[in-house]
């Protein structure tokens, strides 16, 4: 018999968007909300307002998208992955038009998955909160 693993709770588990579209914070809360892990949701609407966050609080993932207004998600990723107290926390870019230029950087920050808007779903959130760690970065 095949054993499946699934997401464990994660007692006060928060979930980080940094996403500026309140349409697509809603579908990012939606989607998180219907995780097994009943995670917290904290949103921030620019890569500042991340940082603070960051600094505030215990963030157990992250849902970033790309193109914000004070700066681009794949670089925000590699500044992340350069901090040892923020670098194991997983990432998710969850962005509209994923490029060759932000696939390319999301690995080398270490990004778990990078997926269009239009497929985002729980088993993303799911499969990152169980592996429960950022894929090894590889920042110079």
């Amino acid at each position: 018999m095949q054993q499946h693993a699934t997401a464990i709770p994660q007692k006060n588990a928060t979930c980080l968007i940094v996403e500026d579209s309140q349409f697509d914070q809603q579908m990012m809360t939606r989607v998180v909300g219907r995780s097994q892990g009943k995670m917290q949701v904290q949103v921030a609407a620019t890569l500042q307002s991340a940082r603070e966050a960051l600094v505030s609080g215990k963030i157990s993932l992250i849902l970033l998208d790309n193109n914000m207004p004070d700066g681009l998600g794949a670089e925000f990723a590699i500044e992340l992955a350069s901090n040892p107290k923020l670098s194991t926390i997983p990432v998710i870019m969850v962005s509209d038009w994923p490029t060759p230029f932000m696939w390319e950087k999301a690995a080398s920050a270490g990004v778990l998955y990078v997926v269009n808007k239009s497929e985002f779903g729980v088993r993303y959130v799911e499969q990152a909160m169980r592996s429960g760690v950022r894929k090894r970065a590889r920042v110079n």
